[in-house]
């Protein structure tokens, strides 16, 4: 375990924990994340009083921000470590509920697609996977959950062009269940978790596992793109364009991570204009 926990857990109501996540400044994953989620569904699967757990963040701005790429090159086996986690979190009888405010973009994202609903503020909460952008592909299940959730044609929309999407479009192509006025976010998920909890364990986990037949990938399929992600690494055009990363406050709170998918274009060929504008439609911040 990590000597300073990431998770906050709130076991106080019967039959649902709460977990909010909090990695000041902006709420990073690192390997030591990963670790302590592989911790977390272990005592989940292990306590037969849970029956739906709720993810949150302590951080407005940020659910999730990213990968924090160089430590996770560090300890490549963490990616292991996350698909185990990914696929014991959605088979586990306890049902997953992500409540997203703020940005949630790459293993971000692939956190809450592992999660069984998504319930988004209209307001703040912003999706993408921005790793071609950055010369990678994503390796934590977004290439296997996406085209299930969406279809082939809006998940190649959102990982090819690595932008981030508003909560509007997302619920529009089934990224989310749905999106929520942010004052009404928690009062909905509450009432949905109290309903859930009013029911049997077995039965909740049960009628899981038989969706689950349709919807759901393997491990073999999300070993596949943890297979490409770490050589993606290596590549002189990706090294190049993560270069100029470290130019524009990557990691840290500011204007790029808080409308990462605009600057993205902007890490290409040398001399490329990195004052254009962003696109029509674009997140302001």
């Amino acid at each position: 375990m990590p000597d300073s926990s990431q998770l906050d857990i709130d076991r106080s109501y019967p039959g649902r924990w709460t977990i909010t996540f909090s990695n000041p400044p902006i709420n990073m994953f690192v390997p030591a994340t990963i670790v302590e989620l592989g911790a977390l569904v272990t005592d989940l699967e292990l306590d037969p009083s849970v029956k739906v757990v709720v993810f949150q963040s302590a951080n407005p701005d940020f659910f999730v921000a990213h990968l924090d790429v160089a430590k996770a090159a560090e300890r490549p086996e963490v990616l292991g470590l996350w698909r185990d986690f990914v696929l014991r979190l959605s088979s586990t009888q306890v049902v997953s509920i992500a409540k997203i405010r703020g940005r949630t973009r790459g293993i971000g994202n692939e956190f809450v697609l592992a999660c069984d609903m998504r319930f988004a503020s209209r307001q703040s909460a912003l999706f993408g996977n921005p790793e071609v952008g950055v010369g990678l592909l994503p390796g934590g299940g977004a290439l296997e959950w996406l085209p299930r959730l969406v279809g082939r044609s809006r998940a190649l929309e959102i990982i090819l062009s690595a932008d981030d999407f508003d909560a509007d479009v997302a619920e529009r192509y089934g990224w989310v269940n749905r999106t929520l006025d942010d004052d009404d976010l928690d009062s909905f998920v509450d009432t949905l978790v109290q309903r859930l909890a009013s029911f049997d364990r077995e039965t909740l986990g049960a009628a899981k596992a038989q969706v689950n037949r349709f919807g759901t990938p393997t491990a073999a399929e999300l070993q596949s793109s943890i297979d490409l992600f770490f050589p993606a690494l290596t590549s002189p055009n990706g090294q190049a364009r993560r270069a100029r990363l470290r130019s524009l406050a990557y990691g840290v709170p500011g204007d790029f991570e808080m409308n990462f998918g605009r600057y993205l274009p902007t890490l290409g060929p040398a001399g490329a204009d990195d004052s254009a504008p962003p696109r029509a439609g674009a997140p302001k911040g």
